[in-house]
C-alpha cells in the first residue's frame, strides 16, 4: 500500500517536495493556508542574479501541483500535529483529520514588518516603501511617488530587520544585498536619469554571479554604494525625504534629500511556522527559525520522529537553495519510510 506524506506549505519548497514525492510513488497532501500556491514568488517581478521573470518559476511550480498523486488543500491551516503510534495525525481547521506516514514542514518565511523600525518612517512618510512594494511597481511598469511623479533620487537601505539588536534579529537575511542590487538596476532601467544610492553595512554577495551583478550595477548603471548606516529619515517642508547617514568609509556624517526611500526588509520565521512549532512541539533555534537536528548532515530533520523540514522555514535561502533543500528533505523521507513498517 502506498505511503502517504503530508506537506505543510505550498510555496516553492513545499511544491518541489510534493512533486519529488509523487514521482517516487507516494500519495501527497499539500496543505496551504492561502488560497493560491507559490508563496512569495507570486509577489516578485524578476529574480536575481540573472533577472529572469518570476512567472517561469510559477509555471514550473503549477506544473508540479497537477500531478495525479498530489492533493492540494488550499485556504486551510493546520490546527493539530501529533504522533499516533507509528503515524502522524494532522488536523486542519475545516476540520479534517489526515493520518500520514511522514510530514514535511515547508512554512517558509515572512518579511520583516518595516514599521517596527520607526526611524525610517515606513507608514509615516508617503514615499518610504519596502522592497516588496517596489516589486509591485515593477510589475505595473511604473515607479511613481505618492503624487504620481517619477522619483529623481532614490535611496535603498540594506539590512532592515536583519543584524539588528534592537529588534532581536542578530542573523543575516542573506538576500537583502543582492535584492538591493537587482532593484537598483531595475530602477535605472526604467528611469535612466535617476540617481540611486545604496546604503549598506557590508556587501554580502555570497552566491553564484552575485559579485558580477554588483559590479554591473556600478560600472554599467552608475549605482552609488555608500557604506554607512541610515540613522533617521524625515520630511522637508517641500515634502521631500531627508535622511541622516554616517559614511563609515569617509568617516563623516551625511545629510541627503531623496524622492523615495526603499527599505530592504529581511526574512523572519513565518507566523504559520511559529504556530506549527507550538502545536507540534518542534524546536526552534536562536534565530527563531526551526532548529534542525544537525546543521551539517541533518538540516532536514526535526526533533520529532517522522517530521522533516524543507526550505526557508529553517533559515534564509534563495530559490535555488530552497529547491535543493526540498529535494534533500524528500531523500530523508524516503529513507525514513523504508525503515518504517
Amino acid at each position: 500500500m502506498s505511503k502517504h506524506v503530508v506537506v505543510i506549505g505550498g510555496g516553492p519548497a513545499g511544491l518541489e517536495a510534493a512533486g519529488q514525492l509523487a514521482k517516487s510513488g507516494f500519495d501527497v497532501s499539500v496543505i496551504e493556508k492561502k488560497q493560491n500556491t507559490g508563496g512569495h514568488v507570486n509577489d516578485w517581478y524578476k529574480l536575481f542574479p540573472d533577472r529572469r521573470n518570476s512567472s517561469e518559476i510559477i509555471d514550473y511550480l503549477n506544473t508540479i501541483s497537477e500531478h495525479e498523486k498530489i492533493r492540494l488543500i488550499t485556504g486551510t491551516a493546520v490546527s493539530e500535529l501529533t504522533r499516533k503510534k507509528n503515524h502522524l495525525r494532522v488536523v486542519t481547521d475545516k476540520p479534517e483529520e489526515i493520518i500520514a506516514d511522514a510530514v514535511i514542514v515547508a512554512t517558509g518565511f515572512d518579511l520583516f514588518r518595516s514599521e517596527r523600525k520607526e526611524e525610517y518612517g515606513y507608514g509615516i512618510y508617503d514615499n518610504v516603501i519596502t522592497s516588496a512594494d517596489l516589486e509591485k511597481m515593477f510589475r505595473k511598469g511604473t515607479i511613481a511617488m505618492n503624487n504620481g511623479k517619477t522619483p529623481a533620487v532614490v535611496g535603498i537601505v540594506h539590512c532592515v530587520g536583519s543584524r539588528d539588536e534592537k529588534v532581536g534579529n542578530f542573523y543575516c537575511s542573506k538576500l537583502c544585498c543582492v535584492t538591493a542590487v537587482k532593484q537598483a538596476i531595475e530602477i535605472k532601467e526604467q528611469i535612466p536619469s535617476a540617481k540611486v544610492f545604496c546604503f549598506y553595512m557590508d556587501m554580502r554577495m555570497g552566491g553564484a554571479y552575485y559579485e558580477e551583478i554588483y559590479r554591473e550595477a556600478q560600472e554599467k548603471w552608475g549605482v552609488n554604494f555608500i557604506r554607512g548606516k541610515v540613522s533617521e529619515a524625515g520630511e522637508t517642508l517641500e515634502s521631500r525625504l531627508i535622511i541622516k547617514v554616517e559614511d563609515t568609509l569617509a568617516g563623516r556624517p551625511l545629510k541627503m534629500e531623496l524622492d523615495m526611500l526603499v527599505l530592504m526588509a529581511g526574512m523572519e520565521m513565518s507566523e504559520g511556522g511559529r504556530k506549527i512549532a507550538e502545536i507540534g512541539g518542534l524546536d526552534r533555534g536562536e534565530n527563531r527559525f526551526f532548529a534542525a537536528t544537525d546543521h551539517h548532515y541533518g538540516s532536514n530533520r526535526s526533533n520529532i520522529k517522522g517530521i522533516f523540514y524543507a526550505g526557508t522555514c529553517t533559515m534564509p535561502m534563495n530559490i535555488t537553495e530552497t529547491i535543493s533543500h526540498a529535494r534533500a528533505a524528500v531523500a530523508d523521507v524516503v529513507d525514513y519510510l523504508k525503515d518504517t513498517k
